[in-house]
């Protein structure tokens, strides 16, 4: 069998031309986010003392609306939150990126130093006392606020992707599936290590299509997402395991 076989279901939605295509083997697998637990970080080499998860770059944001939301939310972030609140009030917490395919330019979050190394000015260091992580991320659990409404959308997103493609007749196709490698571009391929090729991320005790219930909501909706999970939970279907796990 080839190393990285995955099962698909997909069905047609009733309000719109559109399919949508779910990853099952990724969905139903027992992968979780393991930053601050063990996660080696997208660097050259793994470097899990450093607890960057996938902050080392900064974040890309989609469009002006994604800039726009978290600009929205970052004069509730207070010092509490956030190691370099000072730093992102002196000069700022964006920067330009990379131009895109078309040459429009990007907005990323600006990166700062510590300790020898680069890293997004949202994320907090080991030691900092308000707790290690995304700033934004804190402040929206102090706040009794969803996480995901406060952080760029990529940041919330990751490694879930979702991708849409259009045929000659304007039908839509809908993918949900497991972030890759390629995903990062050309430097993903540089990646000492990545959480989804490795067997200490798939530790959880929920499926991943229920753990992350609320992140894939908010990407398909909750009436798509119902029909997804009564396809992913129908009886006498025993779905293909994710190649970490069958490995």
């Amino acid at each position: 069998m080839p190393i990285d076989v995955h099962e698909w279901i997909s069905f047609d939605d009733a309000d719109e031309h559109r399919t949508w295509v779910f990853d099952a083997t990724y969905l139903r697998s027992n992968y979780m986010c393991i930053f601050g637990c063990g996660c080696k970080g997208i660097l050259d080499e793994p470097a899990p003392e450093l607890q960057q998860g996938c902050c080392s770059f900064g974040a890309h944001f989609v469009d002006e609306a994604d800039v726009k939301n978290v600009e929205a939310y970052f004069p509730r972030v207070e010092p509490k939150h956030m190691q370099f609140h000072a730093k992102a009030l002196k000069k700022g917490y964006l920067r330009d990126g990379d131009p895109d395919s078309e040459g429009n330019t990007t907005t990323m979050t600006r990166l700062v130093e510590h300790d020898g190394t680069k890293a997004c000015i949202f994320l907090n260091r080991p030691g900092f006392e308000g707790g290690i992580g995304c700033a934004l991320h804190i402040a929206a659990e102090d706040n009794n606020e969803r996480m995901m409404d406060w952080k760029p959308q990529v940041c919330w997103q990751v490694p879930l992707r979702l991708e849409h493609s259009e045929d000659e007749s304007g039908h839509i196709t809908s993918r949900l599936r497991e972030w890759k490698r390629r995903d990062w571009g050309e430097g993903g391929e540089d990646f000492g290590w990545w959480c989804t090729e490795e067997p200490e991320a798939f530790v959880a005790e929920q499926p991943l299509y229920l753990s992350a219930r609320d992140e894939i909501v908010e990407l398909v909706g909750a009436t798509i997402y119902d029909q997804m999970v009564e396809l992913m939970e129908r009886s006498l279907w025993v779905p293909l395991e994710h190649p970490v796990v069958r490995r």
